[in-house]
């Protein structure tokens, strides 16, 4: 006990460095998931509001206001994969979570202009 009272500050460190790790492999999975989607023709849904989506958006982007993501989703094909994009992240992760209870294959992207710079435009 008294070993770990002199060295907290080294557990501090090795905890943080567990921590960085973790994320780190989880970014690269959710980066490896976008990029599967997006070899399989995913269908980008970009859930910002028209005015937002008009300043910028990805090319064949599908723009679909969250809020009104439940009128619209009969109009959309369970057997396509999507991946969904907002602004940050945060509304393009409640509609992946959506679209993934109404049992559609969905991953969520984040925000447009990183997805932009995966060159999914070739």
């Amino acid at each position: 006990m008294e070993y770990l009272t002199n060295y907290w500050w080294l557990i501090l460190i090795i905890i943080s460095l567990l921590i960085l790790i973790f994320r780190f492999f989880n970014n690269l999975k959710k980066r490896n998931s976008i990029k599967e989607f997006i070899n399989d023709n995913a269908i980008i849904i970009d859930v910002r509001s028209e005015s937002e989506f008009n300043s910028g958006h990805i090319k064949n982007s599908i723009n679909i206001p969250l809020k009104d993501l439940m009128y619209n989703i009969k109009d959309l094909n369970k057997e396509d994969k999507y991946i969904t994009v907002c602004a940050m992240g945060m509304r393009a992760e409640s509609a992946r979570k959506f679209f993934y209870k109404k049992g559609y294959k969905v991953v969520n992207g984040g925000s447009w202009s990183d997805l932009k710079e995966l060159n999914i435009n070739q």
